[in-house]
């Protein structure tokens, strides 16, 4: 049926028959080249992330990521108005194990960040505390949002979305550490060295917390605290076999002379 021939039929315009909604672009780039600010930002987003997937082993419906584009609209993505947040996790995913370059919410069910930290500097702490804080609120609807600089503890800030769907800061505990209502963790400072950063000292990190407020332990924290017990059991059992190697001995010289002291 030509163009003229529906619009007789329907009494719309050709052009309003022929009209097709635009598709979302294909050629997203997923890498700006930009790096971390540091390599301490860059450990600070893998101990986040490592630490999630501790904390949430045997599940698979969640994903956790970091320094990934989110990808929200179409006119976003034509801008090249890159948004990556140095942390993110979203809840109740499909279980597809897909690999992902970044998350693009129009193939993800529409499914925004539950949860973003951004690990500021001095050149990215007011866009974090403004645009970007904006925009999770106003168009992400993230539930929890915090920011942190890894190198100053007392950086730690959150929100959360009330009724509203507005943010109001969340208060500290007595620890000093933030609720994460979405994943049932807490997030706080953590002293101490990991992966040979500042390897002769300790410094400050950002970690989870679980709803105890038990530390949530790294992979390589949990192999150590493993080997350290192996080592500990080790030296105990040899403490017992030469407490029972003596008492043997002392047996052995009281038969041959009972009068032996």
């Amino acid at each position: 049926m030509s163009l003229e021939t529906a619009a007789e039929q329907t009494g719309l315009p050709p052009t309003f028959i022929d009209w097709e909604p635009p598709e979302p672009p294909t050629d997203l780039i997923f890498d700006d080249g930009e790096p971390l600010e540091s390599n301490r930002h860059r450990i600070a987003m893998n101990v986040l992330i490592d630490s999630v997937l501790v904390a949430y082993e045997g599940r698979t419906n969640y994903f956790v990521g970091g320094n990934m584009f989110v990808y929200y609209s179409r006119q976003q993505a034509m801008n090249r108005d890159f948004r990556g947040p140095d942390f993110f996790a979203v809840l109740d995913v499909a279980d597809d194990n897909r690999e992902r370059q970044g998350w693009v919410v129009w193939e993800e069910d529409g499914r925004y960040p539950n949860v973003i930290v951004e690990l500021m500097s001095p050149s990215t702490a007011k866009t974090d505390k403004t645009v970007k804080k904006d925009l999770y609120e106003r168009t992400f609807k993230t539930q929890a949002y915090y920011i942190y600089d890894p190198f100053d503890p007392e950086s730690l800030q959150g929100w959360s979305l009330d009724a509203s769907l507005r943010y109001q800061p969340i208060q500290p505990n007595e620890q000093g550490r933030l609720w994460c209502e979405p994943l049932g963790l807490w997030l706080g400072n953590w002293e101490g060295c990991i992966r040979r950063e500042q390897s002769n000292s300790t410094c400050h990190w950002l970690r989870f917390y679980d709803g105890a407020g038990q530390l949530v332990l790294l992979q390589d924290e949990i192999a150590q605290a493993a080997q350290h017990e192996a080592q500990v059991a080790q030296q105990e059992a040899q403490v017992a076999k030469d407490k029972a190697d003596r008492f043997a001995a002392r047996l052995i010289a009281l038969r041959e002379d009972p009068e032996a002291v």
